[in-house]
């Protein structure tokens, strides 16, 4: 599976870390991602999901069921 958040679909930036003899190299900036069980009221049942701490945040405010229809995410298939 994609190192990829479920609900908002941020995934790996690419970045460029730079030595103290300033050599430059490319290297990816991963996703904060957390495997969730969240409780689905609708369905009356837990779903897990892979998401990103930022979405965990965003999911508190505007609830499940809300945040997977604007993901265009079915609950039902998870």
């Amino acid at each position: 599976m994609m190192r990829q958040c479920q609900l908002t679909g941020k995934k790996a930036n690419n970045g460029i870390s730079i030595s103290f003899s300033h050599k430059m190299h490319k290297r990816l900036q991963h996703v904060n991602l957390q495997n969730k069980r969240i409780w689905w009221a609708e369905g009356k049942r837990f779903v897990t999901l892979s998401i990103s701490t930022k979405a965990i945040k965003t999911l508190q405010k505007k609830g499940l069921s809300a945040f997977a229809k604007e993901a265009g995410l079915d609950l039902n298939k998870l």
